[in-house]
């Protein structure tokens, strides 16, 4: 007999944690899970270190130190145009991480048999808070166009709004297929969530992380009729490479905001006190650090991008976050693997590369088979180290 809920039966262990495994074992470079392999930025770490000198070890304000709050607010309040008054103790929530954003959302704002609207692939969890807070899924495919580019068909987008829609779920810069949501696809997604009075949640922890200066990242809130119904959700990690720090947030309207609060207080309460500090102070600050890592990821990712072409594969542009989509199809019937988790499996056995089967991240699992993801938030020797590795199948 299962011990686990059935809510959460279908969905096992995180392919994350599945693949580091295998990468672990087999002494692979991972290319997997979407962590950089080196460290973050010094002066959110000394500002760490200060607070826990200072003696901030006790328990956070339920919503996050007043510093933080404020530094979210400035940087957010900025995108808008004239600047939009965010207010830091009313609109900014303090998670743990992104991860706890997201369900602490969905509990606190979507009741049992609401209907909310994913694209597909999706990153994993949000498959999860769905079925964590009784709602029902529908999804909308993202397909690559003849230029490559992931994007949805409109007709299916709009069929996909019902008397029961309660929010659409919006991930932009897009992981896992790098897409960047034009500004057109977004007011399109904005005038059916006028027209249907619907919530986003708009998962946005790569929002600095865009290569393309004609595709900008832009946060739907900022578009007319949206800020008065959008949760905008983000973190310190991907921009700032601090993962394990677990530094998010929440930003919304003062009656949104008390539904993710009335979650969020008995999911952790408060996130790590010192932490808080030194995300405000990177967030003040931050320096040319995210020009820096963009600089690196970009020569990553062409890297990457080019070896894998020679090699057979089909890449698709990434023009945001650190992960690049390819078609492994002719590489896999040279190795004889049936779908992406085979192809995966003998790809780390063959050269020691471990990456991501995407299917895992779409409700029909046919639908990415034929796909998979690698991770350039790496070093660039750890980089060059893969491609000298994958070369291998070629043989």
């Amino acid at each position: 007999m299962s011990s686990v809920s059935l809510r959460l039966q279908p969905f096992g262990t995180t392919i994350f944690a599945e693949m580091t495994a295998l990468a672990l074992q087999h002494n692979a470079v991972n290319l997997a899970q979407g962590f950089p392999d080196f460290d973050g930025p010094e002066p959110a770490k000394e500002a760490a270190k200060r607070a826990i000198d200072a003696g901030h070890s006790q328990y956070a304000r339920m919503f996050g130190v007043p510093r933080l709050n404020a530094a979210v607010a400035g940087a957010f309040s900025r995108r808008f145009e004239p600047s939009f008054g965010v207010e830091p103790d009313a609109h900014v929530t303090i998670t743990s991480g992104c991860t706890e954003a997201l369900p602490s959302t969905f509990l606190g704002l979507i009741n049992p048999g609401d209907e909310v609207i994913l694209f597909e692939p999706f990153y994993d969890s949000y498959r999860a808070c769905v079925a964590l807070a009784g709602a029902v899924p529908r999804f909308v495919t993202l397909r690559p166009d003849g230029s490559g580019r992931f994007g949805f068909v409109e007709s299916e987008l709009r069929s996909a709004f019902g008397t029961r829609t309660r929010a659409i779920l919006l991930n932009t810069p897009h992981n896992p297929t790098g897409k960047v949501f034009t500004r057109a696809e977004l007011e399109l997604i904005a005038a059916l969530c006028r027209q249907h009075n619907t919530l986003a949640i708009t998962d946005e922890v790569y929002e600095h992380l865009t290569y393309e200066p004609s595709l900008p990242h832009i946060s739907l809130a900022t578009l007319p009729g949206m800020w008065e119904r959008t949760v905008t959700l983000s973190s310190l990690g991907k921009s700032f490479s601090l993962t394990g720090w677990k530094i998010g947030w929440a930003i919304a309207p003062a009656n949104l905001t008390a539904g993710v609060r009335a979650a969020h207080q008995f999911l952790t309460f408060a996130t790590a006190t010192p932490l808080q500090h030194g995300a405000a102070a990177v967030i003040e600050n931050p320096g040319p650090i995210v020009e820096d890592y963009k600089r690196l990821f970009r020569r990553n990712r062409d890297i990457l991008a080019g070896v894998l072409g020679e090699l057979g594969f089909r890449t698709f542009p990434s023009d945001g976050t650190y992960f690049i989509m390819a078609d492994h199809t002719a590489v896999s019937r040279r190795l004889g693997a049936a779908d992406d988790r085979a192809f995966c499996q003998k790809m780390i056995e063959r050269c020691g590369v471990a990456a991501i089967p995407p299917s895992v991240f779409y409700e029909n699992r046919e639908h990415g088979r034929d796909f998979v993801r690698f991770a350039y938030c790496k070093k660039a020797e750890t980089i060059d180290e893969s491609v000298r590795r994958l070369r291998a199948l070629a043989k």
